[in-house]
């Protein structure tokens, strides 16, 4: 079997350019940054939308937190000195609470923000 060599690359450049078009059009994350300070997240509510990637900057003030957001199963520990990344996709609407999950004292207990997801 011939195969000629012009159609051979032009399908290839055509494949190639179709895996490139669908890399470029993936929606990039929105970050957001988030700061833990005892005993609270600034921002305290966090609006979102449904199906858009995002990427939670997560720093402390003072000790090590958590948080961690049990509607979708994402947490992460925030380590003072350090950015620490969580990145997750919300797949449903509502209002979700998040909570630091890391004891960081009296008044952790209500420890909480709030992600508003449309």
């Amino acid at each position: 079997m011939r195969i000629d060599r012009r159609r051979f690359i032009g399908a290839a450049a055509v494949g190639a350019l179709a895996v490139a078009t669908t890399t470029l059009a993936a929606p990039r994350a929105r970050v957001v940054k988030i700061v833990a300070k005892r005993f609270k997240f600034m921002p305290e509510v966090v609006k979102l939308k449904k199906g858009e990637p995002v990427v939670f900057e997560l720093t402390t003030l003072d000790v090590t937190m958590g948080m961690n957001i049990p509607d979708f199963k994402v947490r992460s520990d925030i380590i003072p000195g350090k950015t620490m990344k969580l990145a997750f996709t919300p797949d449903k609407a509502g209002a979700f609470t998040f909570v630091c999950d890391v004891f960081c004292g009296d008044g952790h207990e209500d420890m909480a923000g709030k992600l508003v997801v449309a």
